[in-house]
């Protein structure tokens, strides 16, 4: 009985993400009003794809399992817009993933936060994903010498949900350039945004503060003694909600793994891409958010 009943559970989980999944994709993808399978020698549409590749990322599974996976929930496979006997073959899903571009990736992430009612503050914050081993004739052939990959999120503090995401596999560019390409993107709905000491730089709170409208919040390093009569002056309860963003890195690390399974950097960005996104999504079907009406 307990066995069932956990079964159970864990199949209305699903349900209850699928379902987000497509209200978030049919926002994102041009094609989700076609049909999902192929017809007259047609490929599968890209709505249909990126849903399969959210609950693959979602349940933590390879191409192949996933596959086997719906074959097994008919409901699930449903809601997607496929039935068990149209199923793509697990390379067939792999190879859709170089189909879907980084842009669409971002719309998505963009739609999974809008299911959430997001506040004024946010929190910047960068880490570091470790890229899956690859063979020593792989790493000679492509030249594949970067073994982590920087992702800087920003965030909202009130609900834990990503607002946007920057990836690099480089250490080019200073932490002040990204935050002020992500902080653009928001301006108008954030009115605080709280930072680290790595994003400590003067013109950036400038910026955020004559160009944007946003109160900056980033302690400063301690160069010369009024330095310290900066960092005395920020309000310390808005400020240390900036561990939030650990927070955040932290449960996705747990709940979607610490490692990229993509070898070429493209696809590790438009895999990190989608982990937010579902990262989003598990949270507000978590919540029982309930999905706008009529919609």
């Amino acid at each position: 009985t307990a066995l069932k009943q956990e079964t159970s559970q864990c199949a209305y989980a699903i349900s209850r993400f699928t379902e987000r999944v497509s209200f978030a994709v049919k926002r994102t993808a041009d094609d989700w009003d076609e049909p999902a399978a192929p017809e007259g020698g047609g490929g599968f549409t890209d709505a249909a794809m990126i849903s399969i590749h959210c609950l693959r990322i979602y349940l933590d599974t390879t191409y192949r399992m996933t596959i086997d996976l719906l074959k097994e929930m008919p409901q699930i496979s449903r809601e997607i817009g496929l039935e068990t006997a149209d199923l793509p073959h697990p390379s067939t899903l792999c190879l859709a993933f170089d189909r879907i571009e980084m842009a669409v990736c971002r719309t998505l992430l963009q739609q999974s936060a809008d299911l959430h009612d997001t506040g004024p503050i946010g929190a910047i914050d960068a880490t570091f994903f470790e890229r899956s081993p690859a063979s020593r004739s792989y790493c000679n052939k492509t030249k594949y010498e970067v073994q982590d990959l920087k992702a800087t999120k920003l965030i909202d503090t009130e609900t834990n949900v990503i607002l946007n995401l920057h990836c690099t596999t480089t250490r080019e560019g200073s932490d002040a350039d990204i935050c002020k390409q992500l902080a653009r993107k928001h301006a108008g709905e954030l009115q605080v945004l709280t930072a680290d000491r790595g994003f400590d730089c003067t013109w950036l709170r400038e910026y955020l503060r004559e160009d944007l409208k946003i109160r900056p919040l980033i302690k400063h390093c301690i160069n010369k003694p009024y330095d310290h009569a900066h960092n005395a002056r920020i309000d310390d309860d808005l400020y240390h909600q900036r561990s939030n963003s650990e927070s955040v890195f932290s449960s996705i690390k747990r709940s979607l793994g610490v490692a990229l399974r993509a070898r070429a950097w493209y696809r590790e960005f438009r895999e990190l891409a989608l982990m937010c996104a579902v990262y989003n999504i598990k949270k507000a079907a978590q919540r029982e958010i309930p999905l706008p009406s009529g919609d």
